[in-house]
Formats: structure tokens, C-alpha cells, sequence
């Protein structure tokens, strides 16, 4: 029954780590360098929010007695500016066309682990196929909003501890609607608080609907728990949206209290100021550009009223401390399927670590450390019973001779001889079991955390988050990922493996100790394409289980 129970807990483990390797990440796709905004690009953003939109009620908008802005300058009059808000965290650049966010560029984190490597860009569209992001009012004429906006001031210089910071994007419409649009930014926060003020002076009624909408050229992800494309937060729960067909639009309703894209360490999210029953749209265009937009209830704006929305915007990255400073939910984003509950804990936990050493490597190791004497009574015991159960194979050999035309005898005759001996055929595997839960924590922490990004261990291993690689072999490996190189870690850590099945009792049954034999090959196999920072867990995890097993084979039984 023990050996069953193995046998079914090892081809479990073999079909999860098959799947991730042949059916995991491709390697990803590096999104198009993006170029300066040019002038057929300020009439396409134009058009684009000409576009009609449908709507429900959304949370963030109301009419409120905005006193209206009266029309200074001509849109037509006014030239294209760029303006650069410079913070301690980003640099951000704004056309005054639309506005539109051309740029918006992460200080702290590159786009590859090479030291001149571009800043990350969190604009993940090229401004050819539109506005990255779109807050504002539609009216549904032909005849819309100005493409070009005055602006208060040419560029924003905030330094740490500066005060919250406003730049006032102002236009005046064909259509005779003013907007105002109010951007405030923090020095301390990848976030923007984003304000539209729409005041009518035309002479008649004008009808329309307030959205926020956000567009992204998908990249393919490199994570093997990762995902990909437009997320929103509705009704309490994260729903991850995927459209296959650009004719096929995914349209979700609830609360909706943010939604935008993420990829595998960045996320680009809206908020409305306060939750409420809304509806999201996400569609893809034939040209693969991925919308999620959300837009208010449609309000009838008399000459002289006035209309006033907010949102707040999210750009940085998916690490779970930042974004509980936001609130929203939006630290939901974090998402550790089923095992959630053990995981964050485990993340805090590493990131603890991390603030004494000042390297996730070492912080990996302790926290590979604490997990093992936390688990150290219960691996004791099955060790113990293995050792217990190794020296009752003659016996059990003899059983299944005696009886192998009788299965029904035969297993009498195993109980039996567990009772005599007082042995627990199933106190060996029940540990197993119960460690299997935080084992698949830790792969998922270790396989997606954005603190691993580009985080060095020592010698060849500069980022944790992708596999190690030693030297660089100027030809392809079959079932290796770029880069080709020496998987060292990982051939280490087979080895150990290697030592530890050779230590742990083997099966009865020749069959099953011919597979477990072959599982240390299996599994440095399947590792070889694991983020190094999981290796090095699993490496650092069957040294300490050699350990543990040689003082019980040593020790009395």
C-alpha cells in the first residue's frame, strides 16, 4: 500500500513538471521600441476617441457644479508639446496631442538582466496603433474633442519627499465641450490620480458617456504560472480575461474596481474612485492590440453644466507591498491560484530574509532552511517508517510468493504482519502529502515573484528568475531555452537528488525501484528550463533531506 502511495505522489510530480516544460512559457516576444508621437499620429488618436462606446453605470463618475471653463484658444491653433514629468521612480512623457503617455519609464528595473540595457517602458504600445491609455468623455460626434490640449507648464522636476505635484491638460472641443483634465502625481508612488472635467458651452444639449480604456500589444509570457492580458477585479473576485477572436469581444459586468493588463512583473491598471456596478469591455483588433474599457453611464449635459470624473492609474510593478499601498484590491493582481493562502506568507517571509542579507539567493536558502525544520518532525517519522519498512521486504517477499495466485490472502497476510511488527504502512507517505501543499507555494513564489527579477546570487548567476546557464554554447540544445549554456545548479542538483534516492529504502517491488531510480534523470531533465532561484531551493532542500537521512540511518532505529 506505501509503495502504491509513492508511486502515485512520484507520477504526480512527473506529469505537473512535464506539463510545465512542454506546455510552459515560449520565450517572449520583446514589444516594439516606442517612437516619438508624430502628427498623422495626433488625427489617429483623434479618431480613436470619436469611436462610439457603450456603457453601463460606473463607479468614479457623477455630475458635479464644476464651474465651466470658458474656450481660450482654438484647438486647431495650438502645437504639439511634449511635456516630461521626472520623479525618483519614473520618467513619464505626455503628448499634448489627445494627452497621450508616450513614455513611461521604470528607474529601478531594465528590460533585460545587461547593464545597458533600456529602462522598462510601461507603455506597452507603439503610438501608430493609438493611445496607450484614454481618459475622458465621449459625445459621440464626429466632430469631437480637440486633438491638441494646452498644458499649464512644460515639464514637472519632483524630487524625494516632494509634495504631491498637478500639471492641467485644457481644450476646448468642435463639438463646444471644454475639458480639463487634472493629472497629479506622487514622488513616492507609480500612481496617477487622473481628473476629466467636461463643461458644455455649446448651445445645445450634448449627450455622451465618461470612460477610461487601456490598450496593450501583448507580449508572449516567460512564467510558467504567469499570465498574459487584460485583468479586472469584479465582485470581490480577479478575473483574467482572454480573447481569441477579434470579432469576439469579452464583455464582463459587477463592481468593478479596477481592471487594465499585466504581463509577468508589470501591471497597468485604472480605478475608478469608488467601486460600483459597471461593465467591462475587452476586445482584440486584427492587428492584435488587446482594449480593456470601461465607460460610465451616458448623462445629458445642458449648455452651461458640467460633468467630473476620477480615476486613479497604477503603472509599476507586481510586487504585492506596493501595490497594498494602493488599495483598490488591487494587490488581487498577486495571484497564487489555490495556494494562495500559504504563499503570501511564504513571500513575506523571504522578503524578511531578503532585509538582512540583501540577496534573494541567501534569502532562498534560509527560507529553504526554515521549511525544513518546520517539517522536520514529520520527515523524521517517514524516514523512520521507511527504515522500519525496509527491514520487513524479505517477509513481505515472502507473502507475495506464497500468495500470488490469492490477492485477497495475500493482503490478509500484509496486515498481519504490520500488526505483528507495529508498523504504519501509510505513516511513511502521509508526511509527503502534507508538505505537498507548501512545495507547490513555494514553485509558484519562486517561479513568478518580481523580487527574483534580475536578482543575482553569486558567480554565473545574475537572475534568479531565469535558469542558470554557464558559459554559452554557440549552437542549440534539444529542450533547452535559450540561452544555451551549462545548467550547472541544475545538474547539481540532480545529483543530489541521485545520493538522496540512493539513501531512502527502495520499493519491494523491482519495477517501481527501477522508476524511482530513474526520477533524479527525470527531474534534472524537466529543471532545466526552472527559474535558477527554484533549482537552488530544490538543490538546497535534498541536501538538507541527505542530512536528515543520514543521521536516522546512523542513529538507533
Amino acid at each position: 500500500m506505501e509503495n502504491r502511495t509513492i508511486l502515485a505522489l512520484v507520477i504526480s510530480f512527473v506529469i505537473l513538471f512535464g506539463w510545465a516544460v512542454f506546455f510552459g512559457p515560449q520565450q517572449g516576444r520583446v514589444v516594439p521600441e516606442q517612437t516619438p508621437p508624430s502628427e498623422t499620429a495626433g488625427s489617429e488618436r483623434e479618431a480613436a476617441v470619436n469611436e462610439p462606446v457603450t456603457g453601463a453605470p460606473q463607479a468614479g463618475v457623477a455630475p458635479a457644479p464644476v464651474s465651466p471653463v470658458p474656450p481660450e484658444v482654438a484647438a486647431d491653433t495650438v502645437p504639439e508639446r511634449e511635456v516630461k514629468i521626472e520623479t525618483p521612480l519614473y520618467t513619464a512623457i505626455f503628448s499634448t496631442a489627445g494627452p497621450a503617455l508616450t513614455s513611461f519609464l521604470l528607474k529601478d528595473y531594465r528590460e533585460t538582466i545587461e547593464a545597458d540595457s533600456p529602462l522598462k517602458d510601461m507603455v506597452a504600445l507603439d503610438p501608430s496603433l493609438g493611445n496607450f491609455l484614454e481618459i475622458d468623455f465621449n459625445a459621440g460626434s464626429a466632430t469631437g474633442p480637440a486633438s491638441v490640449y494646452e498644458v499649464d507648464q512644460p515639464a514637472l522636476q519632483m524630487e524625494p519627499g516632494t509634495a504631491p505635484q498637478e500639471v492641467v491638460f485644457r481644450a476646448t472641443g468642435r463639438d463646444g465641450l471644454t475639458r480639463v483634465k487634472t493629472l497629479r502625481f506622487y514622488a513616492d508612488r507609480y500612481q496617477i490620480d487622473y481628473e476629466v472635467t467636461v463643461a458644455n458651452h455649446a448651445a445645445a444639449s450634448v449627450r455622451g458617456v465618461p470612460y477610461a480604456s487601456v490598450r496593450a500589444l501583448p507580449a508572449k509570457k516567460k512564467g510558467y504560472y504567469s499570465f498574459v492580458g487584460m485583468v479586472g477585479y469584479l465582485d470581490g473576485k480577479l478575473k483574467q480575461v482572454k480573447v481569441k477572436d477579434p470579432s469576439d469581444p469579452q464583455t464582463l459586468k459587477g463592481a468593478l474596481s479596477w481592471w487594465g493588463y499585466e504581463d509577468d512583473y508589470f501591471l497597468r491598471a485604472v480605478m475608478p474612485t469608488e467601486a460600483a456596478n459597471g461593465l467591462l469591455e475587452v476586445r482584440q483588433s486584427a492587428a492584435g492590440v488587446l482594449e480593456g474599457q470601461a465607460a460610465g453611464e451616458a448623462v445629458s449635459l445642458a449648455p452651461g453644466e458640467a460633468l467630473a470624473s476620477s480615476y486613479t492609474v497604477y503603472l509599476g510593478p507586481r510586487e504585492l507591498s506596493v501595490l497594498k499601498t494602493v488599495g483598490h484590491h488591487l494587490d488581487a493582481a498577486i495571484n497564487f491560484g489555490w495556494t494562495d493562502i500559504i504563499a503570501r506568507p511564504l513571500l513575506y517571509v523571504l522578503r524578511f530574509f531578503y532585509g538582512f542579507v540583501h540577496n534573494y539567493g541567501v534569502a532562498i536558502i534560509l527560507l529553504t532552511v526554515l521549511v525544513k525544520i518546520l517539517f522536520w518532525p514529520l520527515t523524521h517519522r517517514s524516514y523512520k517508517s521507511m527504515k522500519e519498512m525496509q527491514k520487513l521486504q524479505p517477509l513481505m517477499a515472502k507473502i507475495r510468493e506464497k500468495y500470488k495466485d490469492n490477492r485477497q490472502q495475500m493482503n490478509q497476510e500484509m496486515m498481519g504482519l504490520y500488526k505483528t511488527y507495529k508498523v504504519n504502512p501509510m505513516s511513511g507517505c502521509l508526511p509527503m502529502v502534507i508538505q505537498i501543499p507548501v512545495f507547490f507555494a513555494l514553485f509558484r513564489i519562486l517561479g513568478s515573484a518580481i523580487e527574483l527579477r534580475h536578482a543575482p546570487f553569486m558567480l554565473w548567476i545574475n537572475d534568479l528568475a531565469a535558469p542558470d546557464r554557464l558559459f554559452s554554447f554557440p549552437f542549440s540544445i534539444p529542450f533547452m531555452a535559450p540561452p544555451y549554456g551549462l545548467p550547472v545548479l541544475t545538474l547539481l542538483m540532480g545529483a543530489s537528488m541521485f545520493i538522496q534516492q540512493k539513501m531512502t529504502p527502495t520499493p519491494g517491488d523491482p519495477s517501481q525501484a527501477k522508476l524511482m531510480m530513474f526520477l533524479p534523470l527525470i527531474f534534472t531533465f524537466m529543471f532545466i528550463n526552472f527559474p535558477s532561484g527554484l533549482v537552488l531551493y530544490w538543490l538546497v532542500n535534498n541536501v538538507l533531506s541527505i542530512g536528515q537521512q543520514y543521521r536516522i540511518h546512523r542513529g538507533p532505529a
